[in-house]
């Protein structure tokens, strides 16, 4: 009987050279991951340090590329904030530097009115007439997609929804 894993290929530095390139082509990676794929794929050492090389020469692996596409992308996408996009990258071993960078490319005021739509459409769904619960769930639910509570606060007082 087979188990759901599959089997690990050992590739030689060629094979992997190619394969990564179509790891980091496919979508935007970031360094940590491609060093998991290429340890994956048996490589160690200098061989893996040489393939990040030329990934990086070639512009297949650009991190601050990855860390703004990734931030843009759960943004838009997903909704979340910056201290949700923030954890996100470190989990992805982008550095704090490109991080800060990559964060603060997201439109300031498209950031505010994010809050101010997500906070709106969640108001409308809460079944609670005490005021100060109220606030509290939405506060709750904001700080879980990631968004800062001194900008929540702002944005709830200035849309009289707290």
């Amino acid at each position: 009987m087979k188990s759901g894993k599959q089997e690990t290929v050992l590739l030689d530095k060629k094979q992997a050279q190619v394969k990564a390139e179509h790891f980091c082509v496919y979508q935007e990676r970031s360094q940590k991951e491609v060093r998991y794929k290429l340890v994956e794929w048996g490589m160690r050492g200098d061989e893996l340090e040489e393939i990040i090389s030329e990934l990086i020469l070639n512009n297949f692996l650009n991190e601050e590329r990855f860390a703004k596409s990734y931030a843009s992308g759960k943004f838009n996408i997903k909704h979340w904030g910056r201290v949700k996009i923030k954890q996100g990258l470190k989990l992805k071993g982008v550095p704090d530097k490109i991080l800060q960078k990559a964060i603060y490319s997201i439109n300031d005021d498209d950031y505010l009115q994010t809050i101010e739509k997500l906070a709106s459409k969640k108001a409308s769904t809460l079944n609670e007439n005490d005021p100060f619960k109220r606030k509290n769930k939405l506060m709750s639910y904001l700080q879980a997609k990631g968004f800062e509570t001194d900008l929540i606060l702002l944005v709830l007082k200035a849309s009289n929804l707290n």
